[in-house]
């Protein structure tokens, strides 16, 4: 992920390891999801680590699990520029739409893991630039 094309002294910015490092563990931690439920099940039946990990990411790429973040990245990249949010969120209201990326099946109110993933993003942004659709 940080090795830049295999370049042997390419040495990834700690802050980026280090975001990484982080968002994996809140991603792992959280609540025994459904991939880390897969990867601790297939380790458990003796099969090899490449076939664990291959388990793992198949359960994350669901639209229940990991697949609702690319949901909110095809959302933003429709809506596309700031002009379109308005119309969009009268969609949402009508019922003609769905706004993803808000609501979560366990915390009602706020996720406590926010508060880290936001504060790792703009350290992150300070190193690569801001994201328009962000």
């Amino acid at each position: 992920m940080l090795d830049c094309l295999n370049e042997k002294e390419y040495t990834p910015h700690p802050k980026l390891t280090h975001a990484l490092e982080v968002l994996f563990i809140l991603h792992a931690e959280h609540e025994l999801n459904c991939s880390t439920a897969f990867t601790r099940h297939m380790a458990s039946s003796g099969v090899d680590v490449y076939t664990t990990i291959a388990s793992a990411a198949a359960a994350l790429y669901g639209v229940k699990h990991g697949g609702a973040n690319e949901a909110v990245i095809r959302m933003l990249t429709e809506i596309g520029t700031k002009e379109n949010i308005q119309p969009f969120i009268e969609e949402v209201k009508a019922k003609k739409r769905v706004l993803s990326g808000f609501g979560h099946r366990v915390y009602k109110n706020y996720d406590p893991r926010a508060k880290i993933v936001k504060k790792i993003a703009f350290e992150v942004f300070e190193l690569t630039g801001k994201e328009p659709l962000v």
